[in-house]
């Protein structure tokens, strides 16, 4: 097959590190299945696997006994079932489905036990801990990640917005005592973006309100298209990066002036204080989160996409009583509630750009160099055009 391949000595630039390469099939264990991919979504992970930074995933797996010497990355799929596993029994050759991104050993301990896999040992991200993404004419993945594609979504559409949608679902709902309730106002930073427009969407759709963050009018009109009832343009304010420390009165006092502004345009837009802030871009704003969410409130964060040394005043952790949380992929349940929303059309996955199979490279290159669209990459893959796959 054709893929579109990283190897190690190729680290670095997304433009170069990602190359065009025949590769064997891989044939599916017991419980895996074999894609056909139709169309691939693109995310921030692989720009990190071109890199071979944080992490060099490629030795990674060597280490723990994995043959191959290379990485397929990509983390959405859209695609037709080609070949199963001898125990695979939900899904069948010719099945049209979607792929999420969250796998796990069946047989650790952790997940034997009930408890929610993604917390496992474990725990991997298909398409970036793994190989075999879907950037590439066949992808593998275990039977469990395969839901069923919705028959009204083009092959794009339907791979556009699986890891965002729900790592966004996972967000808002899978953290006991704070999950979004019906009412709830709920901050969502980068709101034209790939998770914060699954975000926005996905809390309308439980009754609650949510305001985007966002760095233009353009950008804030679009969120408000996605259901928000309001959105702030970033750049009014100058606070943004690591707080001052509490020591350093003059700095404090300045960077509180601005926060509190902050905090006024979001009480005035939602009525009351975020019981939910969704982050991701960290050490920029994760100080100006802790701040404006809600007494018994909680930041919960995915990603760090400005970098990860954070700060916080814990005197407004502790006694306000605020969660910070991390979230991280998805489980079976999260999922399928997810994808049952697309299902039911209360979900749009948010097509921001469909480019080509070659064009797979320079998309994580734009993506690397902050080169952002509105809602999400998509590359066709085996679709020879776009709007193909919906159900006439």
């Amino acid at each position: 097959m054709y893929a579109q391949v990283i190897r190690q000595d190729r680290f670095g630039d997304p433009r170069t590190a990602f190359q065009v390469e025949q590769v064997d099939v891989p044939a599916p264990g017991a419980d895996e299945v074999l894609v056909a991919v139709m169309a691939a979504g693109i995310n921030y992970n692989n720009v990190w696997a071109a890199r071979g930074l944080p992490v060099d995933v490629i030795g990674l797996r060597q280490r723990a006994g994995e043959p191959h010497d290379f990485h397929i990355g990509g983390s959405d799929a859209s695609g037709i079932v080609y070949a199963v596993g001898d125990e695979v029994t939900s899904v069948a050759v010719g099945d049209e489905v979607v792929v999420h991104p969250g796998c796990w050993d069946p047989a650790d301990a952790w997940v034997a036990a009930g408890r929610d896999p993604m917390l496992a040992p474990s725990a991997r991200i298909w398409g970036y801990d793994t190989n075999f993404g879907s950037f590439a004419q066949f992808t593998l993945a275990q039977e469990h990640q395969i839901l069923p594609k919705a028959p009204h979504l083009t092959w794009e559409e339907a791979a556009a917005s699986t890891l965002v949608g729900t790592t966004a679902y996972r967000m808002l709902h899978g953290w006991a005592g704070n999950e979004l309730h019906e009412g709830d106002g709920v901050l969502v930073w980068g709101g034209s973006g790939g998770v914060g427009v699954q975000a926005i969407q996905l809390v309308r759709a439980a009754g609650a309100t949510a305001v985007a963050v966002v760095s233009d009018d353009e950008r804030g009109r679009y969120a408000v298209d996605h259901g928000a009832v309001g959105y702030i343009d970033r750049t009014e304010f100058s606070h943004w990066g690591v707080a001052p420390h509490w020591q350093d009165d003059t700095r404090q006092t300045a960077w509180q002036k601005e926060a509190r502004a902050f905090k006024r345009r979001v009480r005035d837009l939602l009525g009351r204080d975020p019981a939910i802030v969704v982050e991701h871009p960290g050490e920029a704003t994760l100080p100006t989160s802790a701040f404006v969410c809600a007494r018994g409130g909680m930041v919960v964060i995915c990603a760090g996409t400005t970098g990860y040394s954070a700060t916080l005043d814990l005197r407004h952790q502790w006694v306000m009583q605020k969660r910070l949380q991390g979230a991280h992929g998805t489980n079976d349940e999260q999922a399928r509630a997810y994808n049952r929303l697309l299902l039911e059309r209360r979900i749009d996955p948010a097509v921001g750009e469909v480019l080509p199979f070659e064009g797979i490279p320079a998309a994580h290159a734009d993506m690397g160099a902050g080169v952002a669209v509105f809602g999400n990459r998509v590359a066709l893959v085996g679709a020879p055009e776009p709007g193909l796959g919906a159900a006439s």
